[in-house]
């Protein structure tokens, strides 16, 4: 039986991986790199080393992650200072529910804790969430399953009686590995394809994700 639900934050409950995908480009351009939108998404939920990783096999061993990812922060905070950030459609829908229905939830996030709770306080959907998990609290990021284990626990809550919401292959791929029953809920792209083995459902939006747990009670 399923009794908690694990999210991740950017492309599922907030609309912000356009934006991630914007300004990491804009930095590493800003930086001398000819990072385009591709390169971006292929890095969506990916823990530091993994990134970096893939980031240096792109543009060099001398690809300098910190200054350029330091730069996206800084200009990506500031657009959020002035234009805000937006919730997807139906996250507020889904999480009132779950509340509802007592179901436990917690964030997945590669974002630090402090400003993922800025993001969602500023959507008005922090107080929804029972834990909030950051890839740094884990010793290996998404695609590796820490943080999903980890979040299980903090639920107090084996993985398998938890499902899972993303929207990236690397998401998928941790969640699967931590034993979640995952749902793809598709943002940017839909690698559904590639994933279907490890993919318990696809969902067409966030509303869809109360039908998939309505049939399971």
């Amino acid at each position: 039986m399923i009794k908690g639900v694990i999210s991740d934050m950017d492309g599922v409950i907030l609309d912000s991986e356009k934006l991630y995908v914007r300004f990491w480009c804009e930095a590493a351009n800003f930086c001398g790199y000819p990072m385009k939108a591709e390169h971006a998404l292929g890095i969506r939920s990916l823990g530091r080393p993994f990134a970096i990783e893939k980031l240096r096999g792109w543009f060099g061993e001398g690809f300098d992650y910190d200054k350029v990812r330091n730069k996206r922060v800084e200009i990506m905070d500031e657009y959020v200072s002035r234009h805000g950030i937006d919730a997807k459609s139906g996250a507020e829908t889904l999480l009132i529910w779950l509340k509802e229905h007592d179901f436990r939830v917690a964030l997945a996030t590669a974002t630090p804790v402090e400003r993922a709770e800025k993001y969602l306080e500023r959507v008005g959907l922090l107080g929804y969430f029972d834990a909030i998990c950051s890839a740094r609290q884990v010793k290996r990021g998404k695609p590796e399953p820490d943080i999903y284990l980890y979040a299980a626990e903090k639920l107090s809550l084996n993985p398998e009686e938890c499902l899972a919401l993303e929207d990236s292959q690397n998401g998928v791929r941790s969640a699967y590995a931590a034993g979640c029953k995952t749902v793809l809920v598709p943002d940017l792209d839909n690698p559904e394809n590639e994933l279907e083995p490890m993919l318990y459902r696809t969902a067409k939006n966030l509303e869809n994700i109360i039908d998939i747990l309505s049939e399971t009670t």
